[in-house]
């Protein structure tokens, strides 16, 4: 038995009506395309962060305390842009998306212009802030899995299940494609990082609030 590594279209009907197949669609507030990624859902999760951010802009960058107004962003116009986040394949592509979206809130917070020519590291200093939305996201996925490898539960059978036969190969360029695990990965691999899991104390440990980048060491 062979599976071919590129889907083919699946014949669902209901009461004698073939469902349509489409590319993308919303499920309960997420956008889920046919090839997997998360791309046009963090695209379209920041353009809303963004049009919240417009809505309440007075608030924002008025003259309030700079560190109530940063509490402000990250609670209103943060927790809209990483709306199921937990479940994002992070790619190179949508990190710099995320990033650059992190950028644009302290910009428009501070009314710093791009025609002002302010590098980040400056504006990061005025605001006395540093890169964070994509610790941000590990640290709440890891939570979220934590939870998740410590039930026997469907989504957890989803996540170590296999299909059985053989894939066919083809052969492709660049790397292999990222899974979602992939950004809390142990170098010993999964069966480590599910032991990790199973002790709550240790599992936050490796993901504490105002580290640097998310490292799971050794213990």
């Amino acid at each position: 038995m062979k599976i071919s590594r590129h889907p083919t279209p699946v014949t669902i009907k209901i009461d004698q009506k073939q469902v349509e197949n489409v590319k993308c669609f919303k499920y309960l507030g997420s956008l889920l395309t046919d090839d997997g990624r998360c791309t046009c859902e963090i695209k379209s999760r920041i353009a809303m962060a963004k049009a919240a951010f417009s809505k309440k802009k007075n608030l924002f960058t008025s003259k309030l305390d700079l560190n109530l107004r940063k509490k402000l962003v990250k609670c209103y116009i943060w927790s809209i842009a990483l709306y199921g986040a937990e479940t994002w394949t992070l790619r190179a592509v949508d990190q710099k998306h995320l990033e650059s979206f992190e950028m644009w809130c302290w910009r428009r917070m501070e009314k710093i212009s791009w025609t002002d020519y302010v590098r980040n590291e400056e504006v990061l200093i005025r605001v006395s802030e540093q890169r964070n939305i994509l610790h941000e996201i590990r640290k709440r996925k890891a939570n979220w899995i934590g939870h998740v490898l410590r039930r026997n539960c469907l989504l957890k059978e989803a996540i170590e299940g296999k299909i059985d036969g053989r894939i066919e190969v083809t052969r492709r360029r660049g790397r292999r494609r990222k899974k979602m695990l992939d950004d809390l990965g142990d170098r010993r691999g999964y069966c480590h990082l599910k032991e990790k899991a199973l002790d709550r104390i240790k599992w936050r440990n490796c993901f504490e609030r105002d580290c640097g980048p998310v490292v799971l060491t050794d213990y």
